[in-house]
């Protein structure tokens, strides 16, 4: 049987995102524009639509994930991003949530420290058009300090803590949007940073798949 992916991504949008209260409208156009089909490995594509994180690659480092499409989305509208906006996109993978981010602001800086998906993130984003986002190969608790400062970063994943150095590449005024914590303990965080002070508050529980290259160091307990 042959799937049809438009039908699918306007049921994910009906069912996966407006159920979960994502009511920005460039935001919900942005998915239904971006066929996220093409961001999964071949054999996975049936499942590109799912209400889940869809395995793209197992690493030395760790497993890469497609983040499920609400928890995702929310975390954007959580950001507010605006038509002139930068972006700072961790842990990009094969490009999808860049392409998404695309539609919604100026430009976008994607980083990724695994080659293989930073070489399918480039391959993949001009066949659709897209020319605002850069692709950089690199560690991804190191952002991209060369581009910085930017309006919002956005992180891929869920993590123990956020380094202190992409606090240092928002702009006065950015925003910094990810999910703290494993499994069912994980919390979406919105910070803010005025006046060079960064600032954090709780926004909703998310459950999603860990990035790789976050996790808090071990203390030493007497």
């Amino acid at each position: 049987m042959t799937l049809n992916f438009e039908d699918l991504r306007i049921k994910m949008v009906d069912n996966q995102l407006r159920t979960t209260d994502v009511t920005d409208k460039p935001l919900l156009q942005a998915f239904l524009d971006v066929p996220r089909e093409k961001f999964v490995p071949s054999a996975r594509e049936p499942l590109a639509y799912i209400d889940d994180d869809v395995l793209l690659a197992t690493t030395e480092a760790g497993a890469r994930y497609l983040m499920q499409p609400s928890p995702f989305a929310k975390l954007l509208q959580l950001a507010t991003i605006h038509p002139d906006d930068t972006v700072l996109d961790i842990g990009c993978a094969t490009g999808y949530s860049a392409a998404v981010l695309a539609r919604i602001a100026r430009s976008v800086v994607a980083v990724e420290n695994e080659a293989d998906l930073a070489d399918q993130a480039r391959s993949i984003l001009p066949t659709l058009g897209i020319e605002n986002v850069e692709i950089v190969q690199g560690a991804l608790q190191s952002g991209c300090p060369g581009k910085a400062p930017f309006d919002v970063i956005i992180i891929e994943g869920s993590v123990d803590q956020v380094p202190g150095t992409l606090f240092e590449q928002l702009k006065d005024g950015g925003r910094l949007v990810v999910v703290e914590g494993a499994g069912n303990a994980g919390k979406s965080m919105l910070y803010l940073k005025s006046d060079g002070i960064v600032s954090g508050r709780r926004a909703f529980n998310s459950a999603v798949k860990p990035l790789p290259g976050f996790k808090k160091a071990a203390e030493f307990e007497f």
